[in-house]
């Protein structure tokens, strides 16, 4: 894809709306949404990269109370014919079809790879990937197992949700803040990720959240890894204008 002049490519991530209460994160929402609409005069196409929503879960008839603002932006953004990706997060595991469907927002579970005037850009959420975090990959096989999201369906969508609030705002291996510190480049799992990464195909720009900070890596062969920190504590996002990556404070 070639980015029209003076068009660019915005990323952001880690908002984490309705944490630590729906009240709480209001004002975080309303920033955000101030954001999406002062971006969307010269976006080429935005990229949200998981847990835009501290807990989202995709039911048959039933859509999650709150966060009107935010989906009645992306979906008005969408409508004016602005592409906007979703990459779901480790809170936001279960989407399934809602974006799609409503938003005409594609959702991708995986990381994804993409090419913008010439530059190649790996890009995910950042959860469970590269060395290390056992204990979130081990629960987050319990997360996405077939079994046990019917289980949770079953659960009336009021006491499911809640629960699920709960646990998010408790349990720091979910809510991903159990290490939300620069770890050294050698401790850094997705950094790790990435040396592992080029080590099979060169890629200009890896693009990741989950880490809730800032981050800007170079890499080997003038490749550099991006962590886009988050909209609780930095307010931080990328933009690309074609030529260069850089992160922005809102």
């Amino acid at each position: 894809m070639q980015i029209p002049k003076g068009k660019k490519i915005y990323f952001a991530s880690d908002n984490h709306l309705g944490a630590p209460t729906r009240e709480a994160s209001l004002p975080r929402e309303k920033k955000f949404v101030a954001w999406l609409d002062e971006v969307k005069q010269d976006a080429a196409a935005i990229f949200l990269l998981g847990d835009l929503f501290d807990f989202w879960m995709d039911y048959k008839k039933v859509v999650p109370k709150g966060f009107t603002r935010t989906l009645g932006k992306l979906a008005e953004i969408s409508d004016s014919g602005i592409p906007i990706y979703y990459f779901v997060g480790n809170h936001d595991l279960w989407m399934n079809g809602y974006f799609e469907e409503e938003l005409n927002i594609p959702v991708y579970h995986k990381p994804k790879e993409f090419t913008f005037n010439n530059k190649t850009f790996f890009i995910g959420h950042g959860d469970g990937l590269g060395p290390g975090d056992k204990g979130y990959k081990r629960m987050k096989k319990v997360f996405t197992n077939s079994f046990c999201k019917w289980l949770f369906r079953w659960l009336h969508p009021d006491l499911g949700v809640k629960m699920a609030q709960y646990l998010s705002v408790k349990n720091k291996l979910i809510s991903g803040e159990e290490d939300a510190k620069f770890l050294g480049e050698d401790n850094e799992w997705l950094v790790q990720y990435c040396k592992r990464k080029l080590e099979d195909k060169h890629r200009d720009y890896f693009v990741f959240g989950h880490r809730h900070l800032p981050l800007d890596i170079d890499l080997k062969n003038h490749s550099k890894y991006i962590n886009l920190g988050d909209w609780i504590s930095y307010y931080t996002y990328g933009v690309f204008d074609g030529d260069r990556f850089e992160l922005k404070e809102y």
